[in-house]
Order: structure tokens, then C-alpha cells, then sequence
């Protein structure tokens, strides 16, 4: 009897050793990552194309790859692995994953169910091809030009009454506000740059002020403005430059205080007009001004603060 082992030789039908399927999804988040960062180059992360266009890409990608279970499973972890990328590898805050994230999941979702009833029924392919995927590539353009926007300048208006009269109510708008980092809305606590401090003093025309913002998102920076029209009941601020990591997202123009005597005391009135920087305008419109109308709630809340 031999002593060698007897080696079984390979049958020529063996099947080849198959990929895992995380595989190909780490390939589609490094292929979708690149996407990102071609948007970022060209200056586009703030239109509909990276909220709107890429999720499509991403998702489309993943329908490529070779069959799973559920296409619909499939894209929902890839997008969360790209996510998770956009936050570790690229260092993104956390507010631009949180924006972001609403859009990746819903429109990889409604790519995965078309795809996923497309396997049983051809005719759901078809409706994709021609009516889902043409509105998702319409959508994601908004933003890219002028002519592909919506009207971006945004005015927002807060009141609050106190118990001083007008005249005692404007000097002590004109010594500024304190801030309270525990008094700042739960809404600016998920990360956006906080105030920290204001410099300056004074509603005369010609006056300067700059508050400095950090933490949260972005490195500090500060926002300086100047009192360009001063008057008894009205004043008003114009912008000169915004290095915060806010200017990211609108662009701030001016803001206006007017002081009325009222039952109580005053009115003090706050207008802030900015223009809006991120598309689509359906989405971020409501965020923006909820975003602007509690900051100035929160600015007059410091200003007058009850001893």
C-alpha cells in the first residue's frame, strides 16, 4: 500500500469562489466618495446635485452590482457606509451628515423598491426608466445655475416685549447681549457654531460690532457688522464680512430693530434678511428660517434678560 495521500483532484464544473457582497458595497462608497469629492471641487455641495444627484448615483450603482435578496438592502447599506465615510474618512460635521441623510435614505429607497419590482414584473422598470429616474436627474439640477434656482433672498422677523420704555429699551440694545451657552435652543445645539461672545457697543451710524462664533461645525470665525442708519426707534446693521462656518450656509445682509412703546413697555422687533445658499429650496427653506428665527429669538432673549 502507498504511503502518499491521495489527492482528490478539482472538478473542472467547481463553481469559482463568489465575491462577498460588502465587497462590491465598499466599491460602490469608494467609487460614490470620489463622486463627492469632484462635487466638492467644482463647488456644487451646496445645490440639489449633491443631495438630490448623488444619492441617485449611488443608488443606480448599487442596482448594478451582482444580485442580492433585496436590491432595496442592498442600497440602504451601502448609502449608510458612505455616510459613515463622509463622516470619518472626509471629516464632515455632523450637521452636513444630518442634512444629508433624509435625502440619501429616501431616494435610495424609492430606486431599491422600483428595482426590486422590476425583478418580478418588467413593466416597473420601464415606469423608472421613464418617469422616476428623469424627475430625480430634473431635481437634482436645481441650484447648478441662476436660472435653475428658486428666489433665495429670505427675510425673517421676531418680536419680543419688555419692560422698559423705548428710550431706556434702545440703550440697552446698544450695550448688546450676553450669551448664555445653556439658554441656546436644542435646535443650534446639534452643532451648529455657537456665539460665544460680542465685541463692540454702540447704535450710532458708523458703529462696528463682530460676534465671535465656535464649536459645533467648522473652525471659529466671526460675523462683523456696522450700524449704516440710526435713529430713535430705528436702527440698522449691514453685514461687512462672516468668517464662521454659518456663511456656509446663507449669506447674511442686514438686520433691522425697531422699538414701539406698547401695554408693557416696548416692542423691540428684529428683521434679519439673508440669502439662502443651499438647494433644493423645498427642503432647505423651512430649516433656514426656523434656524434664523429662533437665533434672533434667542439674540433679544439675551439682550434682555430678566434680572
Amino acid at each position: 500500500m502507498s504511503d502518499h495521500p491521495v489527492v482528490t483532484p478539482k472538478s473542472p464544473h467547481q463553481p469559482p469562489r463568489q465575491v462577498s457582497p460588502y465587497v462590491w458595497l465598499c466599491l460602490a462608497a469608494g467609487i460614490a466618495s470620489v463622486l463627492y469629492r469632484v462635487l466638492v471641487l467644482g463647488q456644487k455641495e451646496q445645490t440639489a446635485l449633491m443631495f438630490i444627484g448623488l444619492p441617485t448615483a449611488i443608488a443606480m450603482l448599487i442596482t448594478f452590482l451582482p444580485r442580492s435578496s433585496s436590491a432595496t438592502g442592498m442600497i440602504m447599506k451601502g448609502i449608510s457606509l458612505f455616510l459613515l465615510l463622509l463622516g470619518i474618512l472626509f471629516i464632515e460635521g455632523f450637521i452636513c451628515i444630518l442634512m444629508a441623510a433624509p435625502f440619501f435614505y429616501a431616494v435610495g429607497f424609492i430606486v431599491g423598491v422600483f428595482a426590486d419590482k422590476a425583478r418580478a414584473r418588467r413593466e416597473f422598470e420601464k415606469r423608472f426608466r421613464v418617469v422616476v429616474l428623469p424627475v430625480l436627474v430634473l431635481m437634482s439640477l436645481e441650484g447648478i445655475t441662476g436660472a435653475l434656482s428658486f428666489p433665495r433672498d429670505e427675510v425673517v422677523t421676531v418680536s419680543r416685549e419688555v419692560s422698559l420704555p423705548p428710550a431706556a429699551a434702545r440703550e440697552q440694545l446698544a450695550r448688546g447681549p450676553e450669551f448664555v451657552l445653556s439658554e441656546l435652543p436644542a435646535f443650534l445645539k446639534l452643532g451648529f457654531p455657537a456665539p460665544r461672545r460680542i465685541d463692540g457697543s454702540g447704535l450710532e451710524t458708523g458703529d462696528k460690532w463682530r460676534i465671535h462664533f465656535a464649536g459645533g461645525e467648522g473652525k471659529p470665525g466671526d460675523l462683523s457688522a456696522e450700524v449704516i442708519e440710526s435713529g430713535p426707534t430705528r436702527i440698522r446693521v449691514a453685514r461687512v464680512s462672516d468668517t464662521s462656518h454659518i456663511a456656509h450656509w446663507l449669506d447674511w445682509k442686514d438686520a433691522e430693530w425697531t422699538i414701539a412703546p406698547s401695554g408693557t413697555g416696548s416692542r423691540v422687533t428684529l428683521s434679519m434678511r439673508y440669502r439662502r445658499l443651499l438647494d433644493p429650496a423645498w427642503y432647505f427653506k423651512p430649516i433656514e428660517r426656523y434656524g434664523v428665527k429662533i437665533a434672533g429669538e434667542y439674540f433679544l432673549a439675551q439682550t434682555y434678560q430678566t434680572p
